[in-house]
């Protein structure tokens, strides 16, 4: 199983991120509303460093830019001009090492490609099933988005065959791009990861030994693929994962379930809709918050008018030999 060779534009978007971190450039995505709160502050109206436009997402003077990046991001359909000042398409973030490229703030397009704190946490979720040390002949990453959940399980298991899935077109451009800048182009690296538009588990057959997912979990009434979560608490994608994995799990296989659950006097409707699935003794399960409040902002919507936080949680979830 091998990806294609990237085209053109794709190639140029990657070549822009190899040379930006051989450069030096790191950056750590933080929320929109820190993000925000930044970028407001007197003197960051417009950027004045390679951070500004690719982590902060400030408009710039076209002469800021070396003209070979200004070239790559042409050919990479990433650059946008407005009252005579550009401004990138797309961030670059660092994550344990790794580079990836997604969606420019504000996120607010409906196809956007969201990266941020909750990746992070994601990403540590996973590490710390990928530490048991259970092997993974075949793995998915549901939702894939930019792809680092499904990365970080390659470059831990590159002997495994992987898919990412998403519905995203957008989404699956970038995670072929991420792949590419992260993992090797040998038959034990890169070419072992798929990329493939996919509804949950739809277009991929077949059982998996490691299911990882981190879905959008708000209520967002614009419903944006990447936010919103259906349900009236944001948790119906999450539970139509877990109802997908209890399918297709292998033997010995683990889902890591990566969310966010509304917690609502006292209460967490996620948790109770989930153990009722999981009552079957064929499945082991843990369930954690990993951050107690997320998101505080979002109490304010009307969605969340009962709820007293929004936790990131975490649901393993293995299926007995």
């Amino acid at each position: 199983m091998s990806e294609p060779s990237l085209p053109a534009a794709d190639t140029a978007l990657a070549d822009l991120a190899r040379t930006l971190v051989a450069g030096g450039y790191r950056f750590v995505t933080a929320t929109p509303a820190t993000h925000a709160r930044v970028n407001a502050r007197p003197g960051n109206e417009q950027a004045r460093s390679l951070i500004d436009v690719f982590g902060w997402s400030r408009p710039f003077e076209p002469g800021l830019l070396p003209p070979e990046l200004l070239a790559l991001m042409r050919q990479g359909g990433v650059l946008a001009t407005e009252a005579g000042l550009c401004r990138s398409r797309v961030r670059l973030s660092t994550l344990h090492g790794m580079s990836f490229l997604h969606s420019a703030y504000p996120t607010s397009a409906a196809d956007a490609v969201f990266f941020g704190p909750d990746t992070y946490r994601f990403a540590d979720a996973i590490a710390g099933e990928l530490a048991q040390g259970r092997p993974v002949r075949r793995a998915v990453d549901i939702g894939c988005g930019a792809g680092p959940g499904g990365i970080v399980v390659a470059r831990a298991r590159p002997e495994a065959e992987l898919f990412m899935a998403d519905i995203n077109p957008a989404a699956l451009r970038l995670a072929r791009i991420n792949a590419a800048l992260n993992l090797p182009a040998s038959p034990a690296g890169h070419g072992r990861v798929r990329a493939v538009e996919s509804n949950l588990l739809a277009a991929i057959p077949g059982s998996f030994d490691l299911i990882v997912a981190n879905p959008p979990y708000m209520v967002d009434p614009a419903e944006r693929a990447y936010r919103h979560g259906g349900g009236p608490l944001g948790a119906g994608l999450s539970l139509a994962i877990l109802d997908a994995a209890l399918e297709r799990l292998a033997p010995g296989g683990t889902l890591v379930l990566y969310t966010g659950a509304a917690v609502v006097n006292g209460d967490d409707p996620f948790q109770s809709a989930a153990t009722a699935r999981l009552s079957d003794d064929r499945f082991g399960w843990s369930y954690r918050e990993m951050d107690p409040d997320v998101f505080g902002e979002e109490l304010d919507a009307a969605a969340y008018a009962h709820a007293d936080r929004i936790a990131a949680v975490v649901l393993t979830v293995s299926r007995k030999e």
